[in-house]
């Protein structure tokens, strides 16, 4: 037994952190309230006013398993995802081989259930190895409980074969994340095209690159009855399409931003720094803010890292030989609270919703709390104490950050799943 005390625990209702002690037993929340006993044998912590969340869930993770495991394999980046406070991921299926049929699935899955300590979801492919021409094996991968359908890393190019698998795989509960991106425009996809693309002397890419396809995904999903779901936007206009759309009423629409797109922007590539290379690029600051305002009114659902890490050895070539993307795992949460929490822009409320009971529930899966009777999955965060996020003390096979080194304010103390403490820092 675990009893935590002096607790102040969030949850999505706004405002008000509620003062409290915490009986954990058996895997579940026993009790909650001010004042509990500690039954015998039961090891007690002290809170110290510290913040008691549910577990975080990522619904885009790129764990490189099976093809590219020297960046990342199952094994290190679940074991990223907890120590950034995150109890439950979603992998994207552009590995080698892609994950496209119910072989790869079945074989990614068992992986993940002999080395992960966290649940371990994956998406599938819309189409045979992202090539954009034939349709992946769609059923099979259902049959293995697979229900989100993206080729993210590229966009599916020809919109009748993403018509066709949104006709034949809705009926089955499945939908669509959509990597809104017209290659013909993006081009070497470096940065975005703007006042910092021409100073550093390449080609940038526009952000109606990126807004053309949101549209276009959406429009179909309007057609056909599909949830389409806008992964990582980048820009304003962007955002205002998906309002637009959901204000509309007839199309269901989901969208996510990642903590990057909300704190970068373009301007912070300074000297070539590849650690800010990702796709879609960072855009202005103007971007930033109307990022910010349709995460705090819902019109971005999710908040999810896109966990993209690569080698040193490949981030340390030119700015546009490099590929893009960053690590996020281990640095989400505590980014977030320093630069969100910490300075007033949103509250622990906003944390819970948009990053842990909004990506459950968009995946089908029940939202956790930390209520009576509920399963324990929760984490205990520190708003005074420190992180410096070192190459030893991310859990990520790959360092490929803009936090490397930095130190920000908040820490993840302790994580909790159901019988088991998973991370606690002395």
């Amino acid at each position: 037994m675990l009893l935590i005390q002096n607790a102040r625990i969030a949850s999505e209702n706004p405002p008000a952190l509620i003062e409290g002690d915490v009986l954990l037993s058996e895997g579940r929340i026993q009790a909650i309230g001010k004042g509990l006993a500690a039954p015998d044998g039961t090891r007690v912590i002290d809170a110290c006013r510290r913040i008691l969340l549910p577990g975080m869930f990522d619904a885009h993770v790129h764990f490189r398993e099976p093809g590219f495991e020297a960046k990342e394999t199952i094994a290190t980046g679940s074991e990223a995802a907890i120590n950034g406070g995150i109890t439950g991921v979603v992998m994207m299926p552009n590995t080698s081989p892609a994950i496209d049929s119910a072989t790869v699935v079945g074989h990614v899955l068992g992986i993940a259930r002999r080395t992960a300590r966290i649940p371990v979801f994956t998406s599938g492919c819309v189409t045979k190895g992202r090539a954009g021409k034939e349709l992946a094996g769609i059923d099979g991968m259902r049959n293995f409980g697979v229900r989100m359908l993206t080729d993210d890393g590229d966009t599916t190019g020809d919109p009748a074969v993403l018509m066709r698998a949104m006709q034949y795989a809705t009926e089955f509960g499945m939908f669509f994340a959509s990597h809104c991106e017209v290659p013909e425009l993006a081009g070497p996809r470096a940065l975005n095209e703007g006042a910092m693309s021409y100073r550093l002397g390449i080609k940038g890419s526009p952000a109606c690159a990126e807004e053309i396809i949101i549209d276009r995904d959406i429009r179909l999903a309007h057609a056909t009855g599909a949830h389409i779901h806008i992964q990582h936007v980048s820009s304003k206009l962007g955002m205002e399409t998906i309002r637009w759309w959901k204000s509309r009423g007839d199309v269901r629409v989901t969208a996510e931003v990642s903590p990057h797109h909300l704190l970068f922007n373009d301007e912070d590539i300074g000297d070539y720094d590849t650690h800010y290379k990702m796709n879609p690029p960072l855009r202005t600051r103007a971007d930033n803010e109307a990022l910010l305002e349709g995460l705090i009114d819902g019109t971005i659902d999710l908040i999810a890292t896109d966990h993209a890490p690569h080698t040193p050895f490949e981030k340390s070539q030119d700015f546009v030989s490099a590929p893009n993307g960053i690590t996020g795992l281990d640095t989400a949460l505590v980014s977030l609270h320093h630069h969100f929490v910490a300075t007033g822009k949103f509250g622990w409320d906003l944390i819970v919703k948009r990053f842990s009971a909004e990506p459950r529930r968009f995946m089908g899966l029940p939202a956790v709390s930390i209520g009576q009777g509920q399963p324990a999955d929760l984490i205990l965060f520190d708003p005074d104490r420190e992180t410096t996020f070192t190459a030893d003390f991310m859990k990520s096979k790959s360092s490929n950050t803009p936090f490397l080194d930095k130190t920000l304010r908040g820490s993840v103390d302790l994580v909790v799943l159901g019988e088991n403490v998973l991370l606690e820092r002395p």
